[in-house]
């Protein structure tokens, strides 16, 4: 687990994140508080911001939950303090691949964090695709919800259902995410991809329905034959 950064201080929002990203993860609480070891009427109380947490029950939490402890302690800056719970710098997004528990070299691409949060009924990201980059097995993927991106540099590679669709910057795309997708740089040159997915997806959970999926149907071929 990296070093906290001394700059830093708890959002003040510090529990609807953990909330949040606690039903990101599809956990309850009980579910919650059987990973962490802390009661269940606490976690209520620090989900409703109506206590104050040490940094030892932080990072309890954050191991339960699978992300860096860091993911709560992010730079606020602001004059007021809507502008420090909804503005996100650019020097102070967060790095989704550490959410997904997913590296570059797994996923293809470089994500961070555009909104303010991943709650609500939608989210966006800045995904940066390396020159030649792509999933190393190359799934296509479906979820439920819908996709919506815009190519802001490069050229990416789109493959939707049977077709190949190539995207240059400017172009964008929205479709229901339950068509099969794949995104890849097949290019020699960087792309970077503003995206807006709705609900909250992590790629490794993706992956993992799809394989599940898969090996239910041909399972079941096999048992047909």
């Amino acid at each position: 687990m990296s070093k906290l950064a001394h700059s830093t201080t708890p959002s003040p929002t510090i529990g609807a994140e953990i909330r949040e990203l606690r039903k990101a993860r599809g956990l309850t609480l009980k579910d919650l508080s059987k990973a962490s070891g802390i009661s269940l009427s606490y976690l209520s109380v620090i989900e409703r911001d109506a206590g104050n947490p040490s940094l030892d029950v932080i990072k309890t939490i954050a191991e339960a939950l699978a992300v860096d402890v860091n993911w709560f302690f992010i730079p606020r800056r602001g004059h007021g303090p809507l502008e420090r719970a909804f503005v996100v710098r650019a020097s102070s997004r967060r790095n989704l691949n550490l959410l997904y528990q997913s590296t570059e070299q797994e996923i293809g691409y470089s994500d961070s964090l555009l909104s303010s949060s991943i709650g609500g009924r939608f989210y966006m990201g800045l995904a940066t695709y390396a020159p030649g980059s792509e999933r190393p097995e190359e799934p296509l993927h479906a979820h439920e919800g819908e996709q919506h991106g815009v190519v802001v540099k490069g050229q990416l590679e789109l493959t939707l259902g049977n077709e190949i669709i190539v995207l240059s910057a400017g172009d964008s795309y929205s479709f229901d995410a339950s068509i099969r997708h794949h995104v890849k740089n097949r290019t020699d040159k960087e792309a970077v991809l503003v995206w807006a997915v709705s609900p909250v997806v992590f790629p490794r959970d993706v992956e993992e329905s799809a394989a599940a999926a898969v090996k239910r149907v041909s399972g079941g071929k096999r048992s047909n034959s």
